[in-house]
């Protein structure tokens, strides 16, 4: 794993919306630092690190660093308590022809 996915990674999941502007701003520039594509390796330990919400639009940066890593990075469609990125991915996935599922939103 490159080093700049590695401290990203290492910093755990992004704040939600109540985190200063500083850590979503340090985030953000951690995430801008990676360089596209990821290796599918990058992609699966990526996943984990959706928090709780958008994060002012950072968490749609991150799942699109994520998309362009080998596809797709979920095989299994995520149970109903899964964070809601993890199901954004998947079906993104399924709707995208890149794993059999039902199309939904």
């Amino acid at each position: 794993m490159r080093p700049a996915v590695h401290a990203f990674v290492a910093d755990g999941p992004l704040p939600d919306w109540d985190a200063s502007e500083e850590e979503i701003a340090r985030r953000d520039k951690q995430l801008v630092a990676i360089s596209r594509p990821v290796t599918a390796e990058e992609a699966k330990a990526l996943v984990a690190c959706f928090g709780p919400d958008d994060c002012y639009g950072v968490a749609w940066s991150l799942l699109h660093l994520i998309e362009t890593g080998p596809n797709p990075v979920l095989t299994a469609e995520p149970a109903p308590g899964a964070n809601e990125w993890h199901h954004r991915l998947w079906t993104r996935a399924v709707n995208g022809g890149l794993v059999p599922g039902n199309a939904t939103a």
